[in-house]
């Protein structure tokens, strides 16, 4: 019997099979645990991511507030632009047909067509952005399709109303092309008001994360960048919508997920400006800068600045810098080149000169030196002082130091180069009226036995600060500057010099360190018309939402937020007055913060007044220095007011007066007007370069200011020419025609029936 026969003995060994079963266990395991991590851990994420997938957010766009002049006549609105777009997905399927289209696109646009589109054309047209010269139509929309093909590609921007009219005519000859209808900011009043209304610009890198938080659209909403569209954006921007819908893996809208939030329209602004007066305002402004240039045959007067108020409620009828800028040429896009040229012209003219420009305010700062002095006892009304052409003045340092002839040095008036001899004696009225020098030389810094103790640099602060100068106004409007009131600490840091008596004859008159805005310059003279009451100035009059309804809203100047109040009803029924910050609504305050001021319904804000609230510090000055009396402070006597007030109507009534000959000769009115000149040495970058800072014959600035009527001020009107001389041969006429301009706008709105006044 072979072997092969032989029945075979079983080899199997059972740790094979355990092998066997331990894989197949380890791998279900494996795979048991990944499915439990797909579907329990991380199921979230990945539906989420799902969703995600097929879920698109997509913007609404809400309507910017429009902004009105005090009469209704609109500064700032939207007006519709028309895009030409072509949508990928709808071109039809033949090639033959998108290249015929595209030859008609471009006959209508004047945009290359294109031939095949390459990897280097698509390289080529990803380096522009939307309505940018350069990618031809095929190499855009190609672009486009490999992106979205169900989002518009803008071919042209910003075509005519015709061409639109045409495409649309066209619309079944040309499948896939269309119309895009986008707002774009206009503004009818232009240059005119540029510097108040301002523009808008793209949002910035800085702020994008934060906007786009509150559903702005980077690179296609806009913000403000100057004047009210800069400082109201929470108030004219409102908010925008949202939709959220199911798309394709093309991106093809398929349905709403939610429901549609719909966009909130911004609210409107009416601004206390009259447009009317604005333009008298430019006019008359212009009108002396030509006038003045032309003689000089040179340009001497490169830059102005014309302001009106209304001193009873601090409400500014105009405001006119020069030069200034096109806004509606930053409606679409900002040109850089346009950009560049404003931003390098000297003069600034992207800046509101008239709240942020500093000057050395002259002759009109003495309303100042004068309130001061006459309160604090240094003159009287039965005082008399001496006013030659010149005087020697001793320039010390120190209150023991003695003078000499090394610290002994002549101060002028204005008057000696035509008249040496000065006013001679005159009374504090006529002080002013003159505006003599001297006269302010001695009631600020003292002179001899004569004027023992002046006002002294500590309490000319003191006044200065209590008429508006040395801060910020808190009016609204982005870039205000705070102007400088010097003092000896101030010195001292900022040049290493010690403060000298000369330093403060100069203060008095309105020089050497002294600088102010112009704003703050018409409101010290706002302060002096209105007896000691100075109003918050202001440049909205009212609010209203897109219904036309009032809001009460209120201004933060610390920090340009505006709280708008809300009724709201507790859980017991009762209403409750919160005000809501648009940037933050969930954290609405019982009251707004403090500093703030309600700007509509409009209510005329009281900053202080004077006579009757506590702002001057006390000093004691027995002995031979000011020093200030710890917690001790006092009010400007009504008496006060009335004799400053008296000597600015002298400047008028008096035939010597500095704007006697301007009000009763060249521009006569019928009311009682009073006012203030101002000329003003200067020595700033502009005029060393042209070596200009000779000493004894410095370049001046014009300043005027002038209310009216005097008995009872409705308006006052500053005038700022730089570089323009005398204020009573530059500055005081452009004053007057605008006085003239308003009273008879005034008479006009009587006669037709409506307001008394602007």
């Amino acid at each position: 019997m072979s072997s092969s026969s032989l029945p075979r003995t079983s080899q199997f060994e059972p740790w094979r099979l355990f092998i066997v079963y331990g894989i197949v266990f380890v791998v279900m395991a494996m795979l048991l645990y990944r499915l439990v991590v797909l579907q329990v851990l991380t199921g979230g994420e990945y539906k989420a991511q799902a969703v995600e997938n097929y879920t698109k957010s997509i913007s609404i766009p809400s309507q910017r507030g429009i902004v009105y002049d005090r009469n209704g006549y609109v500064l700032a609105r939207n007006i519709a632009a028309y895009n030409l777009v072509i949508t990928p997905a709808n071109l039809p399927d033949d090639d033959a047909d998108i290249q015929r289209i595209y030859r008609e696109v471009s006959k209508i646009t004047g945009v290359a067509a294109g031939g095949p589109v390459t990897e280097d054309t698509l390289n080529f047209a990803k380096q522009f952005s939307a309505c940018i010269d350069g990618p031809t139509i095929a190499d855009m929309v190609a672009l486009g399709d490999s992106i979205a093909p169900y989002s518009p590609v803008k071919i042209k921007c910003n075509v005519s109303e015709e061409t639109a009219r045409l495409v649309r005519e066209r619309a079944a000859d040309l499948p896939g092309v269309s119309i895009e209808i986008e707002p774009i900011r206009d503004y009818p009043t232009g240059s005119l008001t540029a510097n108040l209304v301002g523009f808008l610009g793209p949002i910035p890198a800085a702020d994008e994360e934060a906007l786009k938080a509150r559903r702005f659209v980077p690179n296609r909403d806009k913000i403000g960048y100057a004047g009210v569209e800069a400082s109201l954006q929470e108030i004219l921007a409102g908010q925008n919508g949202e939709r959220v819908i199911q798309v394709d893996v093309a991106g093809k809208e398929l349905r709403n997920l939610e429901a549609p939030i719909p966009a909130l329209p911004g609210n409107n602004v009416t601004l206390t400006i009259d447009t009317r007066l604005q333009a008298a305002a430019e006019a008359s402004l212009m009108q002396e800068i030509s006038f003045w240039n032309t003689y000089f045959n040179t340009v001497r007067i490169s830059s102005g600045v014309v302001i009106a108020m209304n001193p009873k409620t601090g409400e500014i009828l105009a405001m006119v810098t020069y030069p200034t800028y096109e806004n509606n040429r930053m409606a679409r896009i900002i040109p850089s080149y346009y950009y560049q040229q404003l931003s390098e012209d000297p003069r600034r003219p992207l800046l509101n000169n008239a709240i942020s420009a500093e000057f050395p305010p002259g002759s009109v700062f003495k309303l100042s030196t004068a309130t001061g002095a006459y309160n604090e006892g240094v003159v009287n009304d039965k005082s008399i002082i001496f006013a030659p052409g010149q005087i020697e003045l001793c320039d010390k340092f120190t209150a023991n130091e003695t003078c000499g002839a090394n610290n002994t040095r002549p101060f002028v008036d204005w008057i000696y180069d035509t008249r040496p001899e000065g006013f001679g004696q005159i009374d504090f009225f006529h002080c002013i009226a003159y505006s003599s020098n001297v006269c302010f030389y001695k009631l600020g810094g003292g002179y001899q036995d004569e004027i023992p103790e002046g006002l002294g640099i500590f309490r000319l602060g003191e006044y200065a600060r209590a008429l508006g100068y040395d801060r910020r106004s808190g009016i609204e409007l982005l870039g205000e500057a705070t102007g400088l009131i010097p003092s000896p600490d101030w010195k001292r840091i900022t040049t290493t010099e010690v403060w000298s008596t000369g330093d403060t004859y100069i203060a008095s008159v309105g020089q050497g360190y002294v600088l102010a805005t112009p704003l703050q310059v018409i409101m010290s003279g706002a302060t002096v018309a209105n007896g000691g009451k100075l109003m918050q100035p202001t440049i909205v009059r009212q609010v209203t939402d897109a219904e036309g309804n009032v809001q009460e809203v209120w201004f933060n100047p610390a920090d340009f937020t505006v709280w708008f109040a809300k009724t709201v009803i507790d859980s017991k029924g009762d209403q409750t007055k919160q005000y809501v910050n648009p940037a933050d609504p969930n954290k609405p305050l019982v009251k707004p913060p403090q500093g703030s001021y309600q700007i509509s319904p409009f209510v005329p804000n009281v900053k202080w007044d004077i006579t009757k609230t506590p702002l001057i510090q006390e000093y004691n000055c027995d002995a031979g220095y000011c020093q200030a009396v710890e917690g001790q402070k006092k009010v400007v006597n009504p008496a006060t007011m009335t004799a400053v007030r008296t000597g600015t109507r002298m400047t008028v009534t008096d035939p010597s007066g500095t704007l006697h000959k301007v009000f009763t000769v060249d521009y006569p009115l019928p009311i009682a007007v009073a006012g203030k000149t101002g000329t003003a040495e200067y020595c700033d970058d502009v005029a060393r370069k042209a070596n200009r800072c000779q000493f004894g014959s410095w370049p001046t600035h014009s300043w005027t200011l002038a209310y009216a009527p005097f008995e009872d001020p409705e308006i006052i009107v500053m005038a700022f020419a730089y570089n323009g001389g005398e204020g009573a041969s530059v500055a005081a006429p452009i004053v007057a025609r605008v006085l003239q301009a308003y009273f008879e706008l005034k008479a006009i709105d009587i006669a037709q029936g409506g307001a008394a006044a602007p």
